[in-house]
């Protein structure tokens, strides 16, 4: 694309402080281990508390190339601790009363079963995450045409048998999805009790899971403030008695390498990316940064190392800010994204090269680079001295990795947990 980082991000020297300052006071605590008989211990976190994500759903699904999914199994174990699993209608009940949950359902492209999904994050310690539980525009074809009574019915067995299968499997229960695209599928898109319908039905099958409401990137363009109309979609929500735990924001970069410097001037300026942010603080509850693509748009070297300074920046910003609690990056693999074939590079969201891997499944920068953050920049490392019996530091929420005279122990070390005898 031949532009410098400085010629995208738009930032200062307060924006650079807000990040630090935040990354330190929202990210980090003060911990207390008591120990006997020792005069130092090493402390390493081994796990953020913090979510980073990524979605799984190519996961099993390069069928001629048993090498490459264990490739993808191992790149995505290796940085991720939360994975967004396909709970797509069309995808989990393509026929009517025919569900594709077990593990030996037939293939469908970018829709392993729910099952495959979750023993692999049973095996890798990783968060499994629900999207998405309404959204419209991904209803099965048997669905559409039908009356809103009928949607009603069906979307309540869905919810049960959902419910029964993973409600104490799965944290966060992304309800809706992209309601502002205007795109709808069913009768019941235009309803004006839709939404609140779908969060009061969830409440009943989930009442002690995280319910998300999710939309689509267009609301970083807005002007942060009560009016714009995300804003007010939430509020309406809540007003009804819907339960909104969650706030669910995407960050999709889908501009060709024309529109891209003119599109992006919003969504790269840091300052105005804390605005909005600041805006949707205002519910309380916490933001889930739910689907991120930054493209490369192009195999140069120089472009998928744009692609990695770009993530960092904003990576930086999103930890930082004390709502946020899940980063969520969306496909992994270049030439394998969505509404066009595999390797079709000219196809679909293929064009804008967003992956963190090459087709191949070689690391690009930008794979590197979170992985650096993660577990190289924003992490705790060290020798701690025994003083009264007491080791003192400050580090990262997570689960630790504590040494004392040899021994290894494991430690959740937290807000409501920062002081542990071992």
């Amino acid at each position: 694309m031949d532009y410098k980082i400085d010629e995208f991000i738009v930032s200062d020297e307060s924006v650079s402080q807000r990040i630090k300052e935040g990354i330190e006071k929202n990210r980090k605590g003060n911990f207390s281990l008591c120990v006997d008989g020792c005069d130092s211990v090493h402390v390493k976190l081994k796990k953020h508390k913090f979510r980073f994500g990524c979605n799984l759903f190519m996961l099993d699904e390069f069928p001629d190339d048993k090498n490459k999914n264990e490739i993808y199994k191992q790149k995505f174990a290796d940085v991720f601790n939360l994975a967004t699993l396909p709970f797509y209608w069309d995808a989990t009940e393509p026929q009517e009363g025919k569900t594709r949950y077990d593990r030996q359902a037939a293939p469908m492209y970018r829709r392993p079963p729910i099952d495959l999904c979750i023993d692999f994050c049973k095996k890798h310690g990783i968060e499994p995450r629900e999207h998405a539980l309404c959204y419209d525009k991904f209803f099965p074809e048997w669905i559409k045409g039908q009356s809103i009574d009928f949607i009603k019915k069906h979307l309540e067995i869905r919810m049960k048998e959902i419910s029964t299968r993973y409600k104490d499997l799965i944290p966060t229960i992304e309800v809706t999805n992209e309601m502002q695209w205007d795109k709808g599928e069913t009768a019941f898109y235009n309803d004006p009790g839709y939404m609140e319908y779908c969060f009061k039905l969830a409440e009943k099958y989930f009442p002690h899971n995280e319910l998300v409401i999710n939309e689509w990137g267009a609301i970083w363009e807005q002007n942060g403030l009560p009016w714009d109309t995300y804003w007010q979609t939430i509020d309406n929500v809540l007003l009804k008695g819907g339960r909104i735990d969650a706030i669910g924001m995407q960050y999709h970069m889908f501009f060709n390498e024309n529109d891209y410097f003119r599109r992006t001037r919003k969504f790269y300026n840091l300052k105005h990316l804390f605005k909005i942010l600041d805006n949707y603080a205002l519910f309380g509850k916490p933001i889930q940064i739910t689907e991120i693509t930054i493209p490369a748009l192009t195999e140069k070297p120089e472009d998928e190392l744009l692609q990695a300074d770009i993530i960092e920046r904003l990576y930086s910003l999103w930890f930082s800010y004390p709502n946020i609690e899940q980063i969520i990056y969306w496909n992994l693999v270049d030439g394998y994204a969505a509404f066009t074939t595999p390797g079709d590079m000219k196809g679909g969201e293929n064009v804008y090269r967003g992956g963190l891997l090459r087709f191949d499944l070689s690391e690009k920068p930008s794979y590197q680079r979170i992985k650096h953050l993660i577990q190289e920049v924003w992490v705790t490392d060290e020798d701690v001295p025994v003083i009264n019996g007491k080791a003192d530091f400050r580090g990262f929420y997570g689960e630790y990795e504590v040494t004392v005279n040899g021994k290894t122990h494991t430690v959740s070390l937290t807000e409501d947990a920062a002081v542990k005898r071992l």
